[in-house]
C-alpha cells in the first residue's frame, strides 16, 4: 500500500513538474504560434509591471534637451548587438529604471535592425512580453468570472474586464484561451500607450513623450514581445518568476536571429540611410519631429514598417478568435475617463480596442499637416 502511494506521488510530481532547464526555442515566426499540448503549471498571480523600461528614441547617438536648452555631454547611443541583449527583468519596480539610467541593468535595451522585421525596440520587445506574462497569472484563475483588473491611468482609467462565461470543460483548452487572451490584451494596452503618448500622456511629469508616439518601429516590437511571451508560456517556460526571466534572455536572440538581425555598426548605418526621412539628427529630444515617419496603424496583424529589401519582410499575427469565437468575447480593454485626458477627446462613456483605429487616425492627419508646414525643422 505505502509502495502505491509513493508510486501515485512520484507519478503526480513528475506530470506536475516545471520542464527540464534546457534550451528554450521560439516557434516559427512566419506561422501562428503553436498551441500548448499541455496545461503546464502555472505562475502564481503577480504584481503589475509598472516599472519604466526605457524606450528608445528612433535613431542613435541621440541628443537632448532641457527646458529648451541642449543638454551638453548627453547622448544616447541606442544600439543594440542582437547576440548580447543581456538579461531579462521582469519589470515591476523602478530599480530597473534607476540601474538602466545608471548603466548598471545586465538587461541591454535599444533597438537593432533586422531586414525581415524593420527596426526592433527591445524594450517595447520587453514590455509587452511582461503584460502577456502578468495577464495570464491574472487571467488563468478566474477564467470564465466576471472580474476586472484595474490598472494604471494612462490619460484615461484602464481597466481589464474579463466576462462570465462558461470556460472550456478541457484544462489545456482553458490554458489556451488564458495564453491567447493575454497576448490579445497584452498588445491592446501597448497600442493604447501609443495613442495616449501622442494625445499628451507622459510617463514622467514635465517631459512629452509625443516623439514617441506611433514611432515605426513601435508596435511590431510590441507584436513581437507577445509572440515571444505566448511560444514561452506554450512550451513551459514560465512556471516561475526565474524560468520566465531565463527563458526571455534565452528566446529573445533567437527570434532577432530569425528576422535576420544584422550587427550594430549595420544598424547605424540604416539609420543614416533614413536620416532626414524618418528622423532628423538635428533634432533633440523631445522634439515631436525627431521622428519623421510614424506607423499609425494599431493592428495586431502586421508588417513591419522598413526601407526596401529583397528579402521579404515577416508578417506577425496574434490570434483574436478562439474556437470559433472572437476574444472580444471573453474579455476586453476599456478607457473611461480619467482625472487629466490631456488633448485626449472626452468618449461618450469609454474607449474600446475598436476605437483606437479613429484615433490614430485623427492623430495621423494633424501631423501631415504640421509636417507640411514647418518643412525639415524640428517642431
Amino acid at each position: 500500500m505505502k509502495k502505491a502511494l509513493l508510486l501515485l506521488c512520484l507519478f503526480l510530481n513528475a506530470s506536475h513538474a516545471s520542464p527540464p532547464d534546457t534550451l528554450m526555442t521560439p516557434g516559427d515566426l512566419q506561422l501562428p504560434a503553436a498551441p500548448a499540448e499541455r496545461a503546464w503549471p502555472a505562475i502564481a498571480p503577480l504584481s503589475p509591471p509598472d516599472g519604466l523600461r526605457p524606450c528608445c528614441a528612433f535613431g542613435y547617438n541621440v541628443r537632448a534637451k532641457f527646458l529648451g536648452v541642449p543638454v551638453p555631454f548627453f547622448q544616447l547611443s541606442n544600439v543594440v548587438d542582437p547576440d548580447n541583449t543581456g538579461k531579462h527583468h521582469y519589470n515591476d519596480s523602478w530599480k530597473s529604471t534607476l540601474t538602466t539610467l545608471a548603466g548598471m541593468n545586465s538587461e541591454h535595451d535599444g533597438i537593432i535592425y533586422t531586414r525581415r522585421g524593420g527596426f526592433i525596440d527591445l524594450a517595447h520587445v520587453r514590455d509587452t512580453a511582461d503584460n502577456t506574462l502578468w495577464l495570464f497569472s491574472q487571467i488563468w484563475p478566474a477564467l470564465g468570472s466576471a472580474t476586472t483588473i484595474n490598472m494604471s491611468d494612462e490619460l484615461g482609467q484602464r481597466i481589464i474586464r474579463l466576462r462570465q462565461f462558461s470556460p472550456p470543460q478541457s484544462t489545456l483548452a482553458r490554458y489556451n484561451l488564458s495564453v491567447n487572451l493575454a497576448a490579445y490584451l497584452a498588445f491592446q494596452i501597448a497600442a493604447w500607450h501609443e495613442v495616449a503618448q501622442w494625445y499628451g500622456f507622459q510617463s514622467v511629469p514635465g517631459y512629452p513623450e509625443t516623439v514617441s508616439a506611433f514611432s515605426p518601429e513601435d508596435l511590431y516590437s510590441n507584436l513581437l514581445g507577445a509572440r515571444i511571451a505566448t511560444d514561452i508560456l506554450n512550451s513551459g517556460g514560465a512556471s516561475s518568476l526565474p524560468q520566465y526571466q531565463h527563458s526571455m534572455a534565452q528566446m529573445l536572440p533567437q527570434a532577432l536571429a530569425q528576422l535576420q538581425a544584422v550587427s550594430p555598426q549595420d544598424t547605424r548605418f540604416h539609420f543614416d540611410m533614413l536620416d532626414g526621412t524618418w528622423w532628423n539628427s538635428h533634432c533633440r529630444l523631445p522634439d515631436k519631429f525627431f521622428v519623421r515617419l510614424r506607423n499609425y496603424s494599431v493592428s495586431n496583424q502586421r508588417l513591419p514598417s522598413r526601407p526596401a529589401d529583397n528579402i521579404p519582410a515577416l508578417w506577425l499575427t496574434l490570434p483574436d478568435h478562439f474556437d470559433h469565437h472572437p476574444l472580444s468575447q471573453f474579455a476586453r480593454l476599456e478607457i473611461w475617463r480619467g482625472d487629466n485626458m490631456g488633448n485626449l477627446p472626452s468618449p461618450p462613456l469609454m474607449y474600446g480596442y475598436d476605437d483606437f483605429a479613429s484615433l490614430a487616425q485623427k492623430a495621423e492627419k494633424h501631423d501631415r499637416q504640421v509636417l507640411a508646414k514647418i518643412g525639415d525643422q524640428c517642431d
